[in-house]
């Protein structure tokens, strides 16, 4: 493969990838609170670039428009999220026990707020 051609399929491939992380991170990004799914962390503009759009089943060609298959989880959470995925890959199921989702409801009490 010439250097050329090598280095327009890795451009091709880069545009592929912003082009399909654009669509459905916007989506994510309208569709759940600015709240990481895991520590809870709460982000703004200031530092938006810091929380992800996570696949749940780790395909990140399925973008149902609902975001069923989507959790916002920030850089360290996405990370540890992979390396147990990679590690479950690699090694089998392990000992550890599940740690539940965060309960954090951002709309726990929007119906009385809407009253006001």
């Amino acid at each position: 493969m010439s250097e050329s051609k090598l280095d327009r399929v890795l451009a091709e491939a880069r545009n592929y990838k912003a082009k399909r992380e654009t669509g459905y991170r916007e989506q994510a990004l309208k569709l759940y609170p600015w709240v990481c799914g895991r520590c809870t962390r709460e982000f703004n503009n200031a530092n938006l670039r810091e929380l992800t759009v996570h696949h749940r089943d780790h395909n990140h060609d399925n973008n149902p428009s609902d975001g069923s298959n989507w959790e916002l989880l920030c850089l360290y959470c996405h990370d540890n999220e992979h390396s147990k995925f990679e590690e479950l890959i690699q090694y089998g199921a392990t000992t550890e026990t599940k740690v539940d989702a965060a309960t954090y409801n951002p709309f726990a009490d929007l119906k009385s707020m809407l009253k006001k």
